[in-house]
């Protein structure tokens, strides 16, 4: 993947200034506009074995990363909430538009359909980061994307960090997750009240096998409700969640030493353990998991 050239790249400030936008904190619009940050986003998909001929941008802006982008890859697609800067983006980029190397999607990311992409770079809005990312995960596909600090950390957390929780095995069943870059809120105009961060997944297989992945998830998410308890209590209290029908056969046929830990000491490949004994001894037979 060809580098990005700093001197031939728009300059932030400027296109937010043919905008005619400020940004808007109330509407988690917070604009990249550091030009150093903007241009190692695309190079963190250099370490990839295949390079990218088509990546997919979410909550594109003014298109300053758009731009970056658009000198890596073969195609773009931008995806783009507010009406105003997807008329905006179009006319800016009138050339790449016209030569079918961007398209510009206007709508909700957690709605539109994504397109058939090789990988995602992206400044996500905060308060959507993480459904968005549970859209990403699952499509297999590597992605670089800036979000709130404290939700990286959570993401990359590991088995009795106080920051391990539902986030971080439910990513870490898709692809290796890192934090590649910190970003202080002066790179973003205007200024986030919360440091931000760069993160990379890479696609990955799990190291442990789990009945099905849509009931894995939700049994993690629900043994993370009461994470405070004993992993024991956490399954007998949370069968209106995991949709067990019997979690008392579930209970008595794990291993004591998993049980007696709490949910945020245990392992990806414990959680997994637990899951199959749920489906085989804790949901009626002919039931769905």
């Amino acid at each position: 993947m060809p580098a990005a050239n700093p001197a031939t790249m728009r300059d932030p400030d400027a296109l937010l200034s043919r905008a005619g936008t400020r940004g808007d904190p109330d509407r988690d619009q917070h604009f990249l506009v550091d030009d150093r940050v903007l241009d190692r986003l695309p190079g963190y998909l250099d370490a990839l074995d295949d390079e990218p001929a088509h990546l997919l941008e979410i909550g594109a802006g003014t298109g300053a990363l758009t731009d970056r982008l658009l000198e890596r890859a073969d195609r773009v697609t931008a995806i783009e909430l507010d009406p105003d800067l997807v008329a905006f983006l179009r006319e800016e980029f009138a050339d790449a538009v016209d030569a079918g190397r961007l398209d510009v999607v206007e709508g909700d990311a957690l709605e539109v359909a994504f397109p058939p992409y090789d990988a995602a770079v992206a400044n996500l809005p905060y308060g959507a980061s993480s459904e968005i990312l549970f859209r990403l995960l699952p499509a297999g596909r590597p992605f670089v994307v800036t979000v709130q600090r404290e939700f990286a950390e959570r993401l990359v957390a590991d088995p009795g960090e106080e920051e391990f929780g539902r986030l971080s095995v439910s990513a870490g069943h898709y692809a290796s997750v890192e934090i590649v870059e910190p970003v202080p809120p002066e790179a973003f105009s205007p200024p986030p009240a919360v440091d931000s961060a760069v993160v990379r997944a890479v696609p990955r297989d799990p190291t442990y096998e789990v009945p099905d992945d849509e009931f894995f998830l939700r049994f993690v998410k629900a043994l993370f409700t009461q994470r405070r308890k004993t992993t024991r209590n956490a399954i007998r209290n949370t069968a209106h969640i995991s949709g067990l029908t019997d979690p008392d056969a579930v209970v008595e046929a794990a291993e004591d030493r998993l049980l007696s830990a709490r949910p945020g000491a245990l392992a990806p490949g414990e959680f997994a353990r637990l899951a199959q004994l749920a489906v085989h001894h804790g949901v009626e037979e002919g039931g769905e998991p």
